[in-house]
């Protein structure tokens, strides 16, 4: 197996494109770490908790433990690492997948949603990065993945044509943003061998999370999808030198595509 013997915690792992992640991790002998607030399920409409991919991942012989945390809260993202490190004694793979998303105009956002974007989006993966950087320094060893989206993508100089509104100016922004950071420490950090990438889907992947936007209360979500070509991705990405695959921003189709995964 491509991943035996190393550690990854990953975020936002309860449901969706992290829980997808952690189990594909998993399947190739990484020993993970499932990261998110949900001990319990918030809405029957919204499946997944940190529990059930523990359980996915051990019902399939992987190994994992489920630690709860809010990844902008640094006590709790400490407490976590401190606790990774007890359990498994090494962190080789960081997956910062937890994120937020409020759709509304600049006019209607509420000031407290631009801070929860920041928080959440920018700020937790910042202080996942900067918990876990020590050890992998000590290691000489480690990859990042921070998950991105097309929303980073600039459309370039207007006037526009076929260009949609998303109303996600906020996410869009802190995505960019996100996509920025990754490029500065890839190189800050590129000759310790520890690897920075961006890894985003090609389109909207039907996760748990987007399948509730779209259901009423009472009302039964449609099937969910399993974001197979990003799990495929971060094994891969996982697998490379990171000495010198880093810096990437990366698109989960087009990897798979190109490396025949």
């Amino acid at each position: 197996m491509k991943l035996t013997d190393k550690v990854a915690i990953v975020g936002g792992a309860s449901r969706g494109i992290g829980r997808d992640v952690a189990v594909a991790l998993a399947a190739e002998g990484a020993k993970v770490v499932v990261v998110a607030r949900s001990e319990v399920e918030p809405d029957p409409r919204l499946p997944g908790t940190i529990h059930q991919t523990v359980q996915d991942i051990e019902a399939a012989g992987g190994q994992a433990i489920a630690i709860k945390a809010d990844i902008s809260d640094e006590e709790q993202i400490n407490a976590m690492v401190k606790r990774t490190l007890d359990t498994y004694g090494r962190i080789d793979i960081l997956i910062n997948n937890a994120a937020v998303l409020v759709p509304r105009g600049i006019l209607d956002l509420p000031t407290r949603h631009i801070d929860l974007h920041n928080k959440v989006n920018i700020k937790g993966p910042i202080l996942c990065i900067r918990a876990v950087l020590p050890t992998m320094l000590q290691q000489q060893q480690g990859w990042v993945i921070n998950v991105s989206s097309r929303a980073a993508v600039f459309p370039g100089p207007g006037p526009y044509e076929n260009v949609p509104t998303t109303r996600a100016f906020m996410y869009a922004t802190t995505k960019a943003a996100l996509e920025r950071l990754t490029q500065a420490l890839a190189v800050e950090y590129q000759a310790q061998g520890i690897s920075f990438n961006v890894l985003s889907p090609m389109g909207r992947i039907r996760t748990p999370g987007n399948v509730f936007g779209m259901t009423k209360p009472g009302e039964t979500p449609e099937p969910f999808e399993i974001a197979e070509a990003m799990g495929k991705s971060a094994v891969y990405i996982c697998g490379q030198d990171p000495h010198s695959y880093t810096g990437h921003i990366l698109f989960d189709e087009e990897v798979v595509r190109m490396y025949n995964l």
